[in-house]
């Protein structure tokens, strides 16, 4: 299997952790519902996965006013997840890695942009992103518990 990483050399890359208290079961079965996204993540507008969730998978999503296609590009069920592909000339790489300690789940995501978009302003972009991931992992520890 082929392990990917996220584009060390892109102009914009940011890594987030977080420790959700919730059984690592809840925090998979969520993260990975991509049908399911927007109804607990506001920045998603609608998420589509076309198929079962496996390497070479796509889903399709709205967020930030972006449509986005995204492929599976690895899985390793209930412990790491990576998807990519290009969304207005960039080039993003989103690697998931959840592990379970005592009953809480340290989930640790990472995300590179490259393209000419994220060159003109990488300082902004990668604000942005840094944003969008501290949300995301902000809203997924709030459900997760919630549940």
């Amino acid at each position: 299997m082929t392990v990917h990483t996220i584009d060390e050399n892109a102009p914009a890359i940011a890594r987030v952790t977080t420790t959700v208290h919730a059984p690592l079961a809840v925090v998979w079965s969520l993260h990975t519902d991509v049908d399911s996204w927007a109804a607990w993540l506001p920045d998603v507008d609608r998420a589509r996965l076309d198929g079962p969730l496996a390497p070479g998978a796509s889903f399709r999503w709205l967020t930030h006013g972006l449509d986005i296609t995204s492929t599976v590009l690895e899985l390793v069920p209930g412990r790491r997840i990576v998807w990519g592909g290009p969304a207005n000339g960039i080039d993003g790489v989103h690697v998931w890695t959840f592990e379970e300690t005592d009953g809480a789940v340290t989930v640790h995501t990472e995300e590179s942009w490259a393209g000419a978009p994220v060159e003109a302003q990488p300082a902004e972009l990668e604000a942005a992103l840094r944003a969008s991931l501290e949300a995301w992992l902000d809203h997924l520890k709030a459900e997760a518990e919630r549940r």
